[in-house]
Parts: structure tokens; sequence; C-alpha cells
């Protein structure tokens, strides 16, 4: 249990061109080493990118994307008298949209020989297509819940 008062949940700042917490949470993952000025190029470029090939709002296509990547259920270990059984769980919100975030970012970083704006830019356009790797990646977490559905009475 814990001893002191519950961490407060701190919400960063809007960011400056879209007015948008999400996307300022987006870039804070996408910022590696404290280079957030590189992280918001990379980000506001993958958007005019988008901006260009879709001819839609680029900030509609980065809701759908993270919509579509996001998983209602995942799978917990759970260790019940010297077996572990991987328990399926709902996902809360915050998580949902922490682990969108992380794997559309995972497989933009993955690709290899171009730039990050334009990887990152392919993948939020193809998740919002529902297709890629991390659509893809959610529905792996969704069919090994499922498959593990027999274990859901020792979620407690």
């Amino acid at each position: 249990m814990a001893r002191g008062k519950k961490a407060e949940k701190r919400i960063p700042a809007p960011d400056p061109i879209y007015q948008s917490v999400r996307v300022a949470k987006f870039i804070n993952n996408v910022m590696e080493r404290g280079k957030k000025s590189t992280a918001r190029k990379i980000v506001y470029d993958a958007f005019e990118i988008i901006k260009e090939k879709t001819k839609k709002e680029p900030l509609e296509v980065f809701e759908l994307a993270i919509r579509n990547a996001s998983p209602l259920l995942e799978i917990k270990p759970k260790r019940v008298g010297g077996a572990t059984y991987q328990v399926p769980r709902e996902v809360r919100g915050d998580r949902k949209q922490a682990l969108a975030f992380r794997w559309i970012i995972e497989a933009a970083r993955s690709g290899k020989g171009r730039a990050m704006a334009q990887k990152l830019a392919d993948e939020l356009m193809a998740s919002a297509k529902n297709e890629g790797a991390a659509v893809r990646k959610k529905e792996n977490t969704h069919k090994m819940a499922e498959a593990n559905r027999a274990f859901a009475h020792f979620s407690w």
C-alpha cells in the first residue's frame, strides 16, 4: 500500500499550433534526450506531409489514427498457486492513449532509410486507415486476450 498521497496527474500545456493537449503529449512521447524542439519539428513536419497527401485536416487524421491503434483489451500475468496465467483485462483511457502513442512511434522508428517525419506521417496515415504496424500490434493483443479468455475469472 502507498504511504503518501496519490501522485497528482500533470497535464501538459496545449501545443502552440493546434492547441491540443493530446498533440502535446504525443510530442513528449516522440522526444528523446530532452530535445523537445526537435520532437516538435518532427511532429509538425509529419502533420504537413499528412495535409499534403490526404488533403484533410492533420488533427482529424491524428485523432482517427490514435483511436484505431488504441487497444480495448490487454493481458496481464497473474500468479495463482505456482502457475502464471495470462489474464485479459480492459484497458483504462489513459493507458489506451499511451499504448497507441507508443506503438505508432515504435512502428515509425523501426522503418529505415527515411526521415522520421516521413515515417511518422506514413504510420499515422496507415493507422487512420486501420492498417499499419500499430494497428497490427493492437489486433495481436486482442487475439491474445481472446485466446486467454478462459482465465478471465482470475481478474480481481
